[in-house]
This record gives C-alpha cells, structure tokens and sequence, in this order.
C-alpha cells in the first residue's frame, strides 16, 4: 500500500533533485542519511511506476518513489502487518 508522504528536498546547481527527509503519517520526520540509487521503476508491493530513490534512513535500506506523472507525489511503501 502507497503512504504519501511531505518531502523535504534539495536541488543541486546540476537540477538534480537529492530528498533530504521525510514526514511520516504520523507526523514524525526522518533524515535521509545518503541517497544510494536512483532509478526508474515500478513499485512491486504498492503498485505504481516513477523514480525509486534507495535511501538509507535510521541505517536501514528504504525505498522512496516520486511519481513523476502530473501530480508529482513522493510515497514510501507500508509494510505488511
């Protein structure tokens, strides 16, 4: 399932665009350590296709997609209960 994330983001005199931190649904904020990849891809868990940016966060692997359709959101996948 998509969670649609608040991202915080910086642009570097390149245009590249590199994701800082992002807020939780609850409201709690996350630094993103280091951006490790970037790539375009389908997400296999929550459906939908854009950019897949794998982020370590906390130490851990996470993957944040921005879908680069017209509305141009960003989501993290929730995981299985």
């Amino acid at each position: 399932m998509k969670v649609y994330v608040e991202v915080l983001v910086r642009y570097t005199a390149e245009g590249t665009v590199v994701p800082v931190s992002f807020m939780w649904e609850d409201g709690r904020r996350y630094q993103i350590e280091r951006v490790k990849n970037v790539q375009r891809c389908a997400s296999r868990k929550a459906g939908g296709c854009g950019i897949m940016y794998t982020c370590i966060v906390q130490g851990k692997e996470t993957h944040l997609y921005f879908e680069d359709d017209s509305a141009g959101r960003w989501f993290l996948e929730r995981k299985a209960s």
